[in-house]
């Protein structure tokens, strides 16, 4: 099976209606697709964001994939109506492997998204055995394995479905970092020996949320390994569509936004985070789950 990585195509029409100063949206489940918008931030300083968190249904792994379908859809559409963005960048996993096809036929505005870091993790390793660390959906997904199987082929991949460590994540931010105790035993099926002294050297953050527990990560490793986080190669493929920032970032661009689709979760200490991250400006654009 062929596997593009490049998360879509603009046309040249398109590419001439972006505006100056354009406007990205930064789509996840939670609070995840924050170290995606870092990155892309980083890439186009000069453009104005909004990101958008579907509290409401967090976590997209408890739903099935037409519900999720359904969801995804009905969030982008009131979103692409009130906010405008140029580009939307679905900086989950989840809603990448299962809802893009879908978007990408009903919406005209591009989209991209983020895949495991497979094909990386294949070509920075040395021992040949990496691990990859996302949600159990991810795990299980067919895509994925379409990845090892296509760019990891020679290696020994060891799939960890990680049922906690997005909501641990998500407590970080919140302002209540749980125990390391319970992040080393997420983390800790990562890390193989075999008898002839081989060893995990790489981990594949399949998860935009684990990026936010990086350096807990660091700290409690057994030994040391590269982490791969997909966020950087998705900055470079917003450059791409997008071109880079031609021109310095003006003091008028407004603070970019946070709209949460729940907002149940919001604590002073995540409002600093955001702040922080340049999305300081939160609102609650209140879209229940309707679970069919």
């Amino acid at each position: 099976m062929r596997i593009d990585l490049m998360a879509g195509v603009m046309t040249a029409a398109l590419a001439a209606e972006i505006r100056p100063t354009p406007t990205i949206l930064v789509f996840d489940s939670g609070l995840g697709g924050l170290t995606v918008l870092e990155q892309v931030r980083r890439a186009r300083p000069d453009a104005r964001y909004v990101y958008a968190a579907d509290d409401a249904a967090f976590p997209y792994g408890r739903l099935s994939e037409s519900i999720l379908v359904a969801r995804v859809l009905t969030v982008m559409e009131r979103l692409l109506l009130r906010h405008g963005p140029d580009l939307v960048v679905i900086a989950c996993n989840t809603a990448s492997t299962l809802v893009l096809p879908a978007l990408r036929a009903r919406f005209s505005t591009p989209f991209v998204g983020v895949v495991p870091p497979i094909k990386p993790a294949a070509e920075a390793t040395r021992s040949r055995r990496i691990s990859l660390l996302a949600t159990p959906g991810t795990v299980a997904r067919p895509y994925t394995h379409d990845l090892i199987e296509t760019y990891a082929g020679a290696c020994a991949v060891t799939l960890v479905g990680s049922p906690n460590l997005a909501a641990y994540a998500e407590a970080e931010l919140a302002g209540r970092p749980v125990d390391d105790a319970l992040i080393a035993a997420e983390i800790a099926p990562c890390f193989v020996e075999r008898e002839d002294g081989r060893r995990t050297d790489v981990v594949c953050l399949a998860c935009t949320h684990y990026p936010l527990l990086l350096t807990r990560f660091q700290r409690l490793a057994p030994w040391e390994v590269t982490w791969i986080d997909p966020a950087p190669a998705i900055a470079r493929r917003v450059t791409q569509l997008l071109g880079p920032s031609r021109r310095k970032p003006l003091d008028d661009i407004p603070p970019g936004l946070t709209a949460f689709t729940s907002g149940a979760g919001i604590t002073p200490s995540l409002r600093r985070s955001l702040d922080a991250r340049g999305v300081g400006d939160v609102a609650v654009e209140m879209m229940p789950l309707a679970l069919q």
